[in-house]
C-alpha cells in the first residue's frame, strides 16, 4: 500500500517542483519589471512587490526608436514563418508522398542543417550581403530567418503529411477533386496541429534572434527588439528595472500567441474528422 502510495505521488511532487523552477524566472522578471528601484538593489529579497510602480516600462518604452524596433521585430517574424510556412508546406508534402531518387538524402540533409549552429556562418552571411550592398536592410534578415527555421519545419510537418492516410486524398480525388484540390480540402484541414506548433517554434526563433541583426544591422532604424534589449546600460552599471520591464514586455506576444495556438492546435485535431 506504502508503496503504491509512493508510486503516485514522486512523479506528482516531481512535476510540481519541475513547474516551480522553469516558473521562478520568469515570475521574478515580472514582479522585478514593477518594483521600486530601492526594492531591486535591496539586499533583503522582496518576494512580492508591495509598491507598485510603472517607472522602469515608461523608460524602457522611451528609449530613442522603440516602435521602429517593434515594427521591425514584427515584419521580419511575420514574413519569415508565413514564407517558411508556404515552403516548407510543399516540400513536406514532396518527402511525405512522392518517391524519387535522392529522398533519403534530402532528409538527412535536413537534419543536418537543423543540427548545425547559425552562428558559424555570420562571416559568410555578412559577406553575401555586404558584397550585395545590402546591409541595414530588413530583406536579408527575413531570408535568414526564413532559412533558420525552414529545416525543423519541413521535418516536422513532413511527419503529419505522412499520419494523414493516402485513401482520404484517393477518396476525394475519385469524388472529382484534383489533387490539388484533394490537397486544400482534406490534408490541409488535418495539418492544422502541425501548422501551429511549427510557426510557434519558428516565432520564438526569429523574434529571439541576436547576433544576425546585431552583425548586420548597425543602424537603428533597422535594428529589432533584442537590440533594444541590450540598450539599458548606463555609466554606472546595468538598469535592471528598466531590463526586467524591456523583458517582460518582449516576452509578452510569445506568451499571448503560445496561448492562441494551443487551443487552436487542440481544436485542430478534431477539425478535420471525417465521418466513416
Amino acid at each position: 500500500m506504502k508503496r503504491s502510495l509512493f508510486g503516485r505521488l514522486w512523479p506528482n511532487v516531481t512535476a510540481v517542483i519541475l513547474f516551480v523552477g522553469f516558473v521562478f524566472p520568469v515570475y521574478w522578471m515580472f514582479a522585478t519589471a514593477f518594483k521600486p528601484t530601492g526594492d531591486i538593489i535591496s539586499e533583503d529579497p522582496v518576494w512580492f512587490p508591495t509598491d507598485v510602480t510603472f517607472e522602469h516600462f515608461q523608460r524602457a518604452t522611451g528609449v530613442d526608436h522603440f516602435w521602429t524596433y517593434v515594427g521591425n521585430s514584427l515584419i521580419v517574424t511575420l514574413c519569415a514563418v508565413a514564407f517558411a510556412l508556404v515552403i516548407a508546406l510543399a516540400g513536406a508534402f514532396a518527402l511525405a508522398r512522392m518517391r524519387f531518387k535522392g529522398r533519403r538524402g534530402f532528409v538527412i540533409g535536413f537534419m543536418l542543417a537543423q543540427m548545425a549552429p547559425w552562428e558559424v556562418m555570420i562571416i559568410a552571411m555578412y559577406m553575401i550581403v555586404r558584397d550585395a550592398s545590402m546591409l541595414n536592410s530588413l530583406l536579408p534578415l527575413t531570408v535568414f530567418y526564413m532559412m533558420m527555421i525552414l529545416p525543423f519545419t519541413i521535418l516536422t510537418l513532413r511527419g503529419f503529411v505522412a499520419a494523414v492516410p493516402r485513401e482520404l486524398e484517393e477518396a476525394a480525388m475519385v469524388d472529382g477533386c484534383t489533387r490539388s484540390q484533394a490537397f486544400l480540402k482534406v490534408i490541409l484541414p488535418l495539418l492544422a496541429p502541425g501548422l501551429m506548433s511549427t510557426s510557434l517554434f519558428g516565432f520564438i526563433t526569429a523574434w529571439n534572434e541576436f547576433p544576425l541583426v546585431l552583425v548586420l544591422n548597425k543602424e537603428a532604424e533597422s535594428q529589432t527588439l533584442p537590440l533594444w534589449l541590450s540598450s539599458f546600460q548606463t555609466a554606472f552599471g546595468n538598469d535592471w528595472g528598466a531590463t526586467m520591464a524591456a523583458s517582460s514586455l518582449f516576452a509578452v506576444p510569445i506568451l499571448i500567441l503560445f496561448v492562441f495556438l494551443q487551443r487552436r492546435a487542440v481544436s485542430g485535431l478534431t477539425a478535420g474528422a471525417v465521418k466513416g
